[in-house]
């Protein structure tokens, strides 16, 4: 039980702090969304 709760608590500090380290570092959908590379043919 003590495994299943720890594997939880994990999930939910994943799942809160994503998408502001992938911000951080470039990855959100916004940068890779638009720049150089993007063709909007």
């Amino acid at each position: 039980m003590k495994a299943f709760l720890a594997a939880v608590a994990a999930m939910v500090v994943i799942t809160v702090a994503a998408p502001y380290a992938l911000d951080q570092i470039g990855f959100s959908a916004a940068d890779s969304g638009s720049g150089s590379a993007v063709r909007l043919d």
